[in-house]
């Protein structure tokens, strides 16, 4: 058997920033949020259980689908359904994949390495029942309970997006405290967790595929941070657009200096216009455009 070359290896672990840069460049950089929360299931007409939530999903996969870059599924608006649940997020997924649609799954999962390495077999393999392009973890096991769970989504052609500035305001005074010993004493937490996000893209040609999330409306928090979101060069997942309150000025502000690598999500701002699909698809549009020309109008700064 011919071992892989180096050059086979990188390309497989880039496989997913690839991919996502690919289709970012022909959709624009949205991401739809696909959260089938209580009220808009009860807005739109449906029962709130997993048949509402899986008809909902699927509506909004028809809506978006060729206008945004990748849809993101947020599994606690399935898992509250139990078992029944997460069959609905299964045949989402697969209906999703079937379209050619790049999957996130918002999971936010964190712990021991010996305990997270078993969302490899849920998320990663092609024979995986909730089989996603990429999931989202959070990272405050350390560095080292990543790395295990990263090489797998890598070694799969699968991507991962660490949590290290979220939208949530109530997360600052964690993600901006100081160290006080390792690698990174005096920095941030954040400043930290970024920079060991980092290392999995270096020697990558192009993007990467090991992501940060970084809120779309702190940009003195990411000030506060140190962390310099122009110098990352794997995908950003960017929360907070819309229903949070972040606008196309924040998008501008935060990202200054990036080159096309932010992912914006927007979910009820979206959601909120249905069930119809015509009224659906034009909101994704205004929405992505919106979004559009705020990251390019922060490239041209750049150029």
């Amino acid at each position: 058997m011919v071992s892989p070359t180096y050059e086979e290896i990188q390309a497989q672990r880039s496989d997913f920033g690839l991919r996502l840069a690919n289709s970012m460049a022909k959709y624009g950089p949205l991401c739809v949020g696909i959260d089938p929360h209580r009220k808009l299931l009860t807005d739109w007409g449906y029962q709130v259980n997993s048949e509402g939530a899986e008809l909902f999903s699927m509506r909004m996969l028809q809506a978006t689908k060729g206008r945004a870059a990748a849809v993101k599924f947020q599994t606690s608006m399935f898992e509250r359904y139990g078992s029944k649940g997460f069959e609905a997020l299964e045949r989402v997924l697969y209906v999703a994949r079937q379209m050619g649609v790049i999957t996130i799954v918002d999971c936010m999962h964190g712990g021991l390495a010996s305990t997270i390495s078993a969302l490899a077999d849920a998320y990663f393999k092609a024979n995986s029942p909730l089989l996603a392009d990429a999931i989202t973890l959070l990272p405050y096991y350390g560095a080292r309970s990543m790395s295990g769970l990263i090489n797998e989504a890598l070694n799969n052609g699968r991507g991962i997006f660490v949590a290290s500035l979220t939208s949530n305001q109530e997360g600052a005074s964690l993600q901006t405290a100081i160290r006080q010993s390792g690698e990174f004493a005096g920095k941030t937490v954040a400043y930290g967790i970024t920079n060991n996000v980092q290392r999995f893209n270096e020697n990558i040609n192009g993007m990467g595929s090991v992501g940060l999330i970084i809120g779309a409306s702190g940009e003195q928090w990411v000030r506060d941070s140190g962390v310099n979101p122009a110098e990352f060069t794997g995908p950003i997942l960017a929360p907070g657009y819309g229903w949070q309150g972040a606008n196309a000025q924040d998008l501008r502000s935060v990202f200054r200096g990036t080159h096309g690598n932010v992912l914006v999500t927007a979910s009820r701002v979206i959601a909120s216009h249905g069930p119809e699909i015509a009224q659906l698809s034009k909101a994704t549009e205004e929405v992505a455009l919106d979004i559009r020309e705020a990251l390019k109008s922060v490239m041209d700064e750049g150029e």
